[in-house]
């Protein structure tokens, strides 16, 4: 089963209220805000959507919200399922087959890890299979879960295993092994990137769509950073890639899911604060981003 996640998809942020509890109403301004941003796909309750701090019930709403919103629009919608109980996996994939996901992805256990290729295998397998209609992805991103396999053999070997798998959100820094995914069965398999402040150097080993939490505020940025780098502009597309990374330092010296968040309510969106164990500003540090950004250039980037 193929699918192409192309251009920019931004892995949306969980909205909730001042006290924490979900806040369904914001989605569709975060919605509205993505399409006007040129962002064609939203990839939800992911690891910025804080998938491990909402339960089931709330995942099971959220992807609810996201496909009411979506349907008759020209977005699409991407729902991550991982979990550390399959059992709530499974019934998330099959929930997101029934709203018409145009794929589900999802990470591995990371509490009682997979211990060989051959379990995180049968994990994705127990999880696809439940949704055969629907593309699947697995979700790599060893630096959070603890789970690093060759991500090339998984998809050698999962090939015949899994038949909706699609390929790998490729959220994993190793540019050499993301060049080799690419080559397996001569391009078969899609493989977003999902390392924003890299972008730039996958886009040139040949990445045609990335996921990622900053393409929520900064679309623009990315955006540019593509376009200059079809058109043979290095110089433009070295400068846009340099303000994601300026950008995302930032944000990380004050907790970067907090601050990311806050950001999206200067712009308009308010998506509410983070859940612990995730941290938030204080007003006075919020104040202080704010001006950063301002100093940074962000807004006149946008």
């Amino acid at each position: 089963m193929t699918v192409k996640l192309t251009g920019l998809v931004a892995a949306t942020h969980t909205p909730f209220h001042a006290d924490g509890s979900l806040n369904l109403a914001a989605v569709e301004r975060q919605a509205e805000h993505l399409i006007r941003s040129g962002v064609g796909t939203a990839f939800i309750g992911g690891s910025t959507g804080e998938s491990h701090s909402l339960a089931v019930d709330e995942r099971l709403q959220l992807a609810e919200r996201w496909a009411a919103v979506a349907r008759g629009s020209e977005l699409r919608f991407v729902v991550h399922v991982g979990s550390n109980c399959l059992a709530d996996a499974r019934r998330l994939a099959a929930q997101a087959q029934t709203l018409g996901a145009a794929a589900v992805a999802a990470l591995a256990p990371s509490y009682f890890k997979p211990k060989s290729l051959d379990a995180l295998i049968a994990c994705c397998g127990e999880i696809a299979g439940v949704a055969p209609a629907v593309p699947f992805y697995f979700y790599d991103i060893p630096v959070l879960t603890g789970v690093q396999f060759p991500m090339p053999e998984f998809l050698a070997r999962a090939a015949d295993r899994i038949p909706t798998l699609a390929g790998i959100k490729f959220t994993n820094p190793d540019l050499m092994a993301y060049q080799q995914c690419l080559r397996v069965g001569v391009g078969r398999f899609d493989i977003p990137w999902g390392v924003d402040e890299y972008l730039l150097a996958a886009v040139a080993l040949g990445a045609t769509g990335a996921v990622g939490s900053s393409y929520n505020f900064a679309a623009p940025v990315y955006r540019r950073l593509m376009t200059a780098f079809d058109r043979g502009d290095l110089t433009a597309a070295r400068a846009e890639q340099f303000r994601s990374v300026q950008l995302i330092e930032l944000l990380a010296g004050y907790g970067y899911m907090g601050a990311a968040k806050a950001v999206m309510g200067f712009l308009g969106v308010n998506v509410g604060p983070a859940r612990l164990p995730n941290t938030n500003p204080t007003a006075e540090q919020a104040a202080g981003l704010r001006a950063a950004l301002d100093h940074l250039g962000f807004f006149d980037w946008l």
